[in-house]
């Protein structure tokens, strides 16, 4: 079912809001400065290409300064436009019975666009065998 839920989702909006994260990875590096958001752009548009099977979890440990300073500056800069058009995006897709998954699937990407320092994406089965299901 991931699978056919995945196929779906790539053709529907999953491979164009991957890209437009790929690109977004690609000038946050060419700025040098913004490599960690590039490199946690880049991670998001993996997730946002795929993300039926996957999940989101806090990296575990204390936050630094640094990351919970750069999760403010992308807060404000960037990562409310992107909740924003997740949620836009969502609430078209839910029009149809077919397109629900795909709109919570797209909700679930929500926080870590918000938020992308300090956060892994796991597969669901790894995260379940971790709390010994």
């Amino acid at each position: 079912m991931k699978t056919l839920l995945n196929l779906i989702w790539f053709i529907f909006g999953g491979f164009v809001l991957a890209l437009g994260y790929f690109v977004a990875g690609i000038v946050c590096c060419a700025l040098i400065i913004t490599i960690p958001w590039g490199i946690a752009s880049f991670r998001i548009g993996s997730y946002a290409l795929w993300p039926f099977g996957r999940t989101i979890v806090d990296r575990g440990g204390r936050v630094g300064a640094f990351s919970t300073l750069g999760n403010v500056i992308w807060l404000l800069v960037a990562g409310i436009w992107i909740a924003i058009g997740h949620v836009a995006t969502a609430i078209t897709m839910a029009m149809t019975i077919v397109g629900i998954p795909l709109a919570i699937a797209n909700l679930k990407l929500i926080p870590v666009s918000l938020m992308p320092l300090g956060k892994e994406i796991v597969p669901t089965d790894r995260l379940l065998a971790g709390h010994g299901r």
